[in-house]
């Protein structure tokens, strides 16, 4: 099946919480994309998650129907750890398959899960992998397994695949024999605030902290920066902004570890966000494990000079633009970070290159234009190739 070029698109969208919202890097993806579909003339409905926010329910936004002018739809949704993803990826894809829609954009492995139903009602399906996240730490048995049989369904129904980095891309091909598209985040270039409200909260100033900033998971490797920090000389604070996600145990775990000079602000947005980003003397992401930071590009975008783990996901996004210690290694991390704390002149170089470096190699025009094209894009042929292996598919 083919779509006509010069045809307004009907699509529907699941697989993130709810948007707008910060709760995580897929819900500023899925609100980016969709609304700048609609600006386009394209008609996008998004099937938001119900229940409360990932980090409490003091920060719950009013429910509205609309999005700049992407149409909202709350789904059914059993609010308990573990049910919600489920239940609401279940209701989304009954909705998007009965639904009059020409694409079905399914994010996320778990969600995944359900791409069959929408593909049997003969609509074109994609699916965005923003990470393996059958790996991540926080899931028990069968979470992973649902997240995984998620990505096998993906592997097999879906028309076409988007990854986030070449390894992921990598994965797929040697896992499943399975070709997919290599489509990355986009951002826009930021506008810094002062420092204000971050001055009355904590006592914050211009480079008077190191900041984390992100879900608050053991895959973000924040265990090590505290760690590191323990044996930093220097009177800057470190920071650590964001909620929990199904994660208290480890948040308290972070609590416990930290000093004196840590301060953690729980889950922020709006002002205060820009505010930390802003004024941050370094931006540390010490990631196990990453799909593609959004973080990352954010931070880049306020003109951060950052520090990054060597994992790929991060090292393919900054190339030479920011400081890198090798993964897990608390160790180097405490070298790189006290290096550039005794080193402005090396933060200054790196801060002055990062805001422009990001905004040409990641836009959001592009982005969306190439979506555009694989929603377009004739139907391959979808007899899935023999596995190397049976067990990979069962």
């Amino acid at each position: 099946m083919a779509i006509k070029a010069d045809k307004e698109l009907n699509i529907a969208m699941f697989g993130h919480k709810r948007i707008p919202s910060r709760e995580g890097g897929i819900e500023v993806v899925v609100a980016e994309l969709s609304a700048r579909m609609a600006a386009l003339g394209h008609r996008v409905t998004c099937f938001n998650r119900g229940g409360h926010h990932v980090s409490g329910s003091e920060f719950d936004a009013s429910t509205a129907d609309m999005y700049r002018d992407v149409k909202l739809k709350t789904v059914w949704t059993v609010d308990r750890r573990g049910l919600a993803a489920m239940t609401a990826s279940f209701s989304a894809a009954f909705h998007a398959a009965f639904g009059k829609y020409d694409v079905v954009h399914i994010h996320a492995e778990g969600p995944a899960f359900m791409c069959w139903l929408p593909r049997l009602m003969g609509k074109r399906v994609i699916v965005t992998i923003h990470g393996l996240d059958w790996a991540r730490a926080k899931w028990g048995k069968f979470a992973s397994w649902y997240i995984r049989s998620g990505e096998k369904n993906a592997a097999r129904f879906a028309d076409e695949i988007i990854v986030l980095s070449p390894g992921v891309q990598e994965y797929f091909q040697k896992t499943y024999g399975r070709a997919t598209v290599f489509i990355p985040n986009g951002v826009v270039k930021a506008q810094r605030r002062e420092a204000r409200e971050i001055r009355k909260r904590w006592g914050l100033e211009a480079d008077s902290y190191v900041l984390f900033l992100g879900r608050i998971v053991p895959e973000k490797g924040i265990h090590y920066l505290i760690e590191a920090w323990k044996h930093i000389k220097t009177d800057k604070k470190l920071v650590i902004a964001g909620g929990s996600s199904d994660t208290q145990e480890y948040m308290n775990r972070l609590k416990a570890l930290a000093g004196d000079g840590v301060i953690f602000t729980g889950f922020q947005q709006g002002q205060i966000l820009e505010e930390l980003y802003s004024n941050a003397y370094i931006y540390v992401l010490p990631s196990d494990l990453e799909g593609m930071p959004l973080s990352l590009l954010e931070a880049m975008s306020f003109g951060n000079c950052c520090l990054v783990s060597s994992i790929p996901e991060c090292t393919q996004v900054v190339e030479n633009h920011a400081a890198i210690f090798e993964k897990g290694n608390v160790e180097d991390l405490q070298k790189v970070l006290q290096n550039l704390i005794d080193r402005p002149e090396a933060v200054s170089r790196y801060k002055a290159g990062a805001a422009d470096y990001i905004c040409r190699k990641y836009n959001w025009e592009d982005v969306v234009s190439r979506t555009i094209g694989l929603y377009r894009a004739h139907k391959a042929a979808m007899a899935q190739p023999e596995p190397r292996n049976e067990s990979v598919v069962r």
